[in-house]
């Protein structure tokens, strides 16, 4: 195995053949160097994109921030290279290293993999072939690091279980140190010659380790379930295969967020979002059925406006960014948004420093905000009706009257900004092309009343994606549009919004929907579909250089498996999902009840105002009542007569009692 000086060397061959060398190289401001003999364990953190995207990847930061606090631990960072870079290093036999050390990822004892979509999948496969880490986590004895991954996608992490050793569902800044705690144990008991583990072989060693990983809360080690079928190919039941592990695995929530990192590495190139972010709140309470954050990512947890605004100074100080960004699922839900906007127009006024809050909803967007945002240097204004038609609206559970977008649109026109980007999404169940045509018909009101108050040289940004049914929320049960439908309702943009040229229409590849259908719904059999695609040479999905849609095909054609399965095909209601022994706490029966629910158009209030009883207070009723106060906002439980609507008569007398118990518990405050 290369040493970090060898591997230098080589680097200082091949780095100027290639398009962006900053990429490769390392030494970035504020990255973390710690002495590699001076502690435990080595832990490797690898966004599998490039760089440019990777770097801003705010759950990479967090983990990064929360490991080398320890001073047992070191953390260092690798990125998928771009295919210049890739075929050199293949050419040359250096191995994926990680920048801070040069050392290659085959020598960590512990390999992070951050997987916050499904197009990453080849990537990751890749990035362990060009590290010299066997792909499959069958083939990988005591002497390989042990494979995580986590992120959104781990909701379902079935089409990979061949190739990550285990998977973290849910958050991951208390689990991690978890997974270190129990990998540093294990490692101290092997060199024990009167431990129970000094004598087993190297294999079951390892066997061993991912033993004790599996029974930490919230980690997944597909090694100990079996998946059994039905003869239609469809799931029958998933069960652990020894004694001592969970049925289902129950994601891990974090009860109070820990302070954000401050100190953000500061690229060596331009990168997608060169800026500060700070997570403001976690979660959201709204409920759209589309949306795999929003049910997956419950309770809201929000962080006081103090601690939000002197992480922003301490990380301005740190980094010299220009831009702040201030994140969460829906910004404008923040309780104390105009606050904590009003703190930061003061503390960075006269700066220069342009204020970002994305993820805005127009019914919580207020004139008094769009004010103090105006003085703030923010870039372009974000809104996302989804959907143009009362009727999808309620079907979507993201009612929002035309007249409101129109109002809150023309408002921010009439205060300065030009640009304005609204997300649609084309695709939604029982959707038809009157429904499409209405995207079109408002977005060019909305011209048309910027223009009114702003004159020509208003613009507008539509950005309309495909909807992709997603695991853990109602609409798993329903399928996707066919390949015939998306184009059809693309050309109607095309042909209606393509002639105004203060109109940016952009669409989604219909191909790159499915598939991200095919990865995000699938189960097992997926595993091999994904190998041989990458076999076939598919990396880079998500990218036009990459994508090799025939390479997918001819996999599923290689297995004997139909892709139109796992996206055209309607679910049973009693269908068992592939991901059944995961959960995000949210229960299936009351995403059913939301489905049937969205069939008949009926919508559901933001749940701080009711509670319906979705299962996650009495999930996580202890870590409630351990970290009790305002932070908690899924629901603003603030009083014992507070009220609780069961969805469906499934719902027992047991748990609607658990649920009040629950929502009795004393909030600081009362």
């Amino acid at each position: 195995m290369l040493i970090p000086q060898q591997i230098e060397d080589k680097l200082d061959r091949i780095l100027l053949k290639v398009q962006k060398p900053g990429r490769y190289v390392g030494g970035e401001l504020n990255s973390t160097v710690k002495d590699w003999d001076s502690v435990q364990t080595r832990v490797a953190l690898v966004f599998p994109d490039i760089y440019d995207i990777g770097v801003s990847n705010v759950g990479l930061k967090i983990l990064y921030d929360q490991i080398n606090q320890r001073g047992d631990a070191l953390a260092e960072r690798a990125y998928a290279p771009w295919l210049d870079m890739e075929a050199l290093m293949r050419e040359h036999e250096v191995p994926l290293y990680a920048l801070e050390s040069k050392r290659p990822l085959a020598c960590f004892d512990l390999v992070g993999f951050t997987l916050p979509y499904e197009t990453l999948y080849t990537n990751a496969l890749n990035v362990l072939d060009l590290s010299g880490i066997p792909v499959r986590s069958a083939d990988r004895d005591e002497t390989h690091p042990i494979i995580i991954a986590g992120g959104h996608s781990a909701m379902n992490p079935e089409p990979m279980h061949a190739f990550i050793d285990a998977f973290v569902v849910g958050e991951g800044e208390e689990v991690i140190h978890d997974i270190i705690n129990v990998i540093q144990d294990f490692k101290r008991k092997r060199k024990e010659e009167r431990s129970d583990v000094f004598r087993l072989s190297s294999f079951d060693a390892r066997i061993e380790l991912l033993r004790l990983l599996a029974r930490i809360p919230g980690v997944y080690v597909p090694h100990f379930y079996q998946a059994n079928y039905l003869e239609d190919g469809t799931v029958s039941h998933i069960e652990p295969t020894i004694a001592d592990i969970p049925k289902v695995i129950t994601k891990r929530v974090v009860a109070k967020l820990p302070p954000p990192p401050t100190k953000f590495i500061v690229p060596n190139i331009d990168i997608v979002h060169n800026r500060v972010s700070v997570e403001i709140m976690r979660g959201c309470t709204r409920g759209c059925r589309f949306c795999h954050a929003g049910m997956i990512t419950r309770p809201v947890r929000e962080r006081p406006v103090d601690e939000v605004v002197e992480a922003l100074e301490a990380a301005v100080q740190s980094s010299g960014f220009e831009e702040i960004a201030l994140l969460s699922l829906s910004s404008s839900d923040y309780t104390n948004v105009l606050e904590l906007v009003t703190k930061v127009g003061e503390k960075f006024g006269g700066k220069h420093l342009k204020v970002s809050l994305p993820s805005l909803r127009i019914e919580s967007v207020s004139i008094d905000l769009v004010e103090k945002l105006r003085d703030k240097r923010s870039g372009g204004f974000t809104l996302a009706p989804e959907a143009a038609t009362e009727r999808m609206r309620r079907i979507i559970n993201k009612f929002v009257p035309d007249e409101d977008v129109i109002n809150t649109t023309r408002e921010i026109y009439a205060r300065g900004w030009t640009t304005i980007k609204l997300y649609f999404m084309i695709g939604h169940p029982s959707e038809t092309l009157e429904d499409v045509q209405a995207i079109a018909d408002l977005c060019k009101r909305v011209i048309a009343e910027g223009r009114k108050v702003a004159g020509m040289r208003v613009k507008l940004n539509a950005g309309v994606s495909t909807f992709v049914p997603k695991s853990q929320t109602p609409f798993q049960w329903v399928s996707c549009d066919t390949p015939e439908q998306i184009r059809a309702k693309q050309a109607l943009l095309r042909r209606e919004l393509g002639r105004d040229r203060s109109i940016k229409l952009s669409l989604t590849d219909a191909e790159d929907s499915f598939l991200e259908a095919w990865l995000s719904r699938g189960d097992r059999k997926m595993a091999e579909v994904v190998y041989s695609a990458w076999k076939n040479g598919s990396k880079f999905d998500a990218w036009q250089e990459g994508k090799k849609y025939d390479a997918w095909i001819s996999a599923f054609n290689e297995h004997g498996l139909d892709p139109l399965f796992y996206t055209h095909r309607q679910r049973r209601t009693d269908e068992v999902f592939p991901w059944e022994h995961i959960t995000a706490a949210v229960r299936k029966n009351f995403l059913f009840q939301d489905f049937r629910q969205s069939l008949e158009g009926q919508i559901r209030v933001d749940c701080r105002l009711n509670c319906y009883a979705c299962g996650i207070l009495p999930t996580f009723a202890n870590a409630r009542r351990e970290n009790p106060g305002d932070v908690w906002k899924c629901p603003e439980v603030k009083s014992p007569s507070r009220k609780v609507i069961p969805q469906g008569d499934n719902v027992s007398d047991q748990v609607i009692s658990d649920q009040l118990a629950v929502n009795s518990l004393p909030m600081v405050g009362d």
